[in-house]
């Protein structure tokens, strides 16, 4: 199934057993830099991403890029002989990654001290979406949960209206970061120590801990950051800006240099001299007087002009794009973000390449999201399981 470099991973062996987002991302991450991932589904009860968003022809979009550079194995886990098959891949295993509620494993006679039995340096990642432990922990949540509780929503939204949740999974997206970190940092720890260990990633906290220091201002102040809408309460003008022919640009001026810039470019260079304009917190205090100055000259131009005006003065600016902006726009081009892929499926498709460029070690896409089950046959045979015996585990729905 290769078709490019494998990337610096390909030592690292990861079963994948979790559904839907934050798991199933943070193994697409390892992947994409070389990993062996065997993707573990219910041969019944396919990850529920498969039918989340789009599909042409019947096969689902989204898991082209969530599933991909994984191999697609069915086991029924909560069965003796599912467990035992699992137990028979986790000796060969670097990092087991799974979501199901607290106890799950447990009860299927798979908790980690029995893994940890059979692979004492195996890292085993458990994502949920409040933890392993405390009084939530038996809830079922996911990523929009973490959304509500941990500020993002409050914050997010007009000040007049409602607490706003983001229309993609954004908490998972953050905690599969993090637990592709957390994985990464218990993978260094086994290779100097021989020993393995447990992740207990929680959903509510990396998005919490992206919101900025408002638990010490609050410690500290009692201070409660309100919604705003697009402004920022740190600096000003921050804002989105309708252009002369109707499309919009986002303007930031998180450094007091490029602020300035702005407020001359727009021609009110009469504001930078007052002394609220010495600070961002301060400039935030006086977002409508700033927005104006900037909406008024960004009104009154096409979206062309407007971007090679703030270009030529060094100042920060970006056209707001749907989807078809970034397919179309030359900085990604250049990057290669937009990356095309042959599939088995649909034939060359186009998705998001891997995260980041590494001069010497770069990661790849392989291939594609596999179709359900499609490598159980050959991953179990590695494991010695026969031709007869798959046929035997088949009939009985094992996998």
């Amino acid at each position: 199934m290769s078709r490019s470099p494998a990337g610096p991973l390909t030592d690292i062996r990861v079963l994948d057993v979790s559904t839907l987002f934050a798991g199933p991302l943070a193994a697409t991450f390892l992947g994409d830099f070389g990993a062996d991932v065997i993707k573990v589904e219910h041969p019944t009860k396919p990850d529920a991403a498969r039918g989340h968003g789009p599909a042409r022809e019947g096969v689902n979009l989204w898991w082209k890029t969530l599933g991909r550079n994984k191999r697609a194995v069915t086991l029924n886990l909560g069965t003796d002989q599912g467990a035992e098959l699992l137990l028979r891949l986790v000796a060969e295993a670097d990092v087991l990654i799974e979501n199901f509620r607290p106890g799950t494993l447990e009860r299927w006679n798979l908790a980690p001290e029995r893994l940890h039995e059979v692979n004492p340096r195996l890292v085993i990642a458990r994502v949920t979406a409040f933890g392993q432990f405390g009084p939530y922990a038996a809830r079922p949540g996911f990523g929009s949960l973490a959304e509500a509780m941990s500020g993002f929503a409050a914050l997010t939204g007009e000040s007049d209206g409602p607490p706003t949740l983001p229309p993609f999974g954004l908490a998972d997206g953050i905690a599969a970061l993090a637990t592709s970190y957390a994985v990464m940092v218990g993978l260094h720890n086994a290779s100097r120590s021989g020993e393995g260990q447990v992740v207990d990633m929680a959903i509510i906290e990396p998005i919490l801990m992206l919101l900025g220091g408002q638990i010490t201002a609050y410690d500290q102040l009692g201070h409660i950051q309100p919604r705003v809408g697009n402004r920022s309460v740190n600096n000003a003008p921050r804002n989105v800006y309708r252009t002369g022919d109707g499309e919009w640009v986002a303007v930031s001026t998180s450094s007091q240099s490029i602020a300035e810039r702005v407020l001359h470019l727009v021609g009110r260079s009469d504001l930078t001299e007052q002394s609220w304009f010495g600070s961002g917190h301060t400039r935030a205090q006086h977002a409508d007087e700033l927005d104006d100055a900037v909406a008024s000259w960004i009104g009154q131009r096409p979206t062309a002009v407007v971007l090679a005006e703030f270009e030529r003065a060094h100042a920060a600016v970006a056209p707001v794009y749907d989807v078809q902006g970034v397919m179309t726009d030359p900085q990604y081009a250049a990057l290669g973000t937009v990356q095309r892929v042959e599939d088995d499926q649909l034939g060359e498709i186009k998705m998001q390449n891997v995260l980041f460029r590494m001069s010497g070690t770069p990661g790849s896409i392989r291939w594609p999201g596999r179709s359900h089950g499609q490598d159980t046959d050959a991953v179990l045979k590695e494991i010695g399981v026969t031709a007869e015996q798959l046929a035997a585990l088949r009939e009985r729905g094992v996998v």
